[in-house]
């Protein structure tokens, strides 16, 4: 829910008529995380027990341990440098569970929204390009967006202060104009450290899980709360 003090109504805290572009992040923001964390953290350890014959929390446990040594940097997010490391097909094996893709609520009538108020709407994950394009396969909204961009295009994670420079220099961003949407506090405060206009962050990132206050941030459970309708 939207932080104490602060009505759920988007009324209360966006005015659409100053924001020309929305940038939104993907897993936890737009998709619901349940099937990351059920990927790496319960499927991919069943795999790595089979293949190097060691108990499930024994896998389990050596996987985290890979997955915090890397976090916030950009292998954490490249399927390419895990398929290396963990020598196996992670595409394959995510297209395995990709059942448990989904958008959060109220996506599709949010991006719907936007779209006829004439905002330029840009996916901005740090996603690599081979998860991208497997879950736009699974939830059809790739239509939705004026361009999808991957931290990967640019060789520095959305925690890092460069990756928001080339951002600019790519789509021509007018930060002062723009809202952002993410559930990650580290990559938010990199977007708050940049100065983008209106910052969002995602409670509820994983539909299993409950929501959690992201301390500093005006906090939403999920679209229905920043619906533009009334706006022009």
């Amino acid at each position: 829910m939207a932080q104490p003090g602060a009505e759920n109504s988007s009324r209360n805290f966006i005015d659409w008529t100053q924001i020309d572009d929305i940038l939104l992040d993907l897993d936890g923001t737009l998709l619901d995380l349940n099937f990351d964390l059920h990927f790496w953290l319960e499927y991919l350890p069943i795999i790595y027990s089979e293949k190097h014959k060691v108990r499930i929390e024994d896998a389990k446990d050596i996987l985290l341990k890979m997955l915090n040594a890397e976090i916030g940097t950009l292998n954490w997010y490249c399927l390419d440098f895990w398929e290396n490391k963990l020598d196996l097909d992670i595409v394959q094996l995510k297209r395995n569970v990709s059942h448990l893709i989904r958008a959060h609520p109220n996506v599709d009538k949010f991006l719907t929204q936007v779209k006829l108020k004439n905002k330029k709407i840009y996916l901005v994950t740090n996603a690599h390009r081979k998860t991208i394009t497997l879950k736009m396969q699974a939830t059809k909204i790739e239509h939705y967006f004026d361009g999808i961009i991957s931290s990967h295009d640019f060789g520095v994670a959305k925690q890092e202060q460069h990756f928001w420079h080339e951002l600019t220099r790519n789509i021509g961003l007018k930060k002062e104009r723009t809202i952002f949407f993410d559930d990650s506090q580290d990559v938010l405060h990199a977007a708050r450290k940049f100065n983008i206009g209106q910052i969002i962050a995602i409670s509820k990132p994983s539909s299993k899980l409950d929501a959690k206050e992201v301390s500093g941030f005006i906090n939403i459970e999920n679209f229905s709360q920043v619906m533009p309708i009334d706006s022009n």
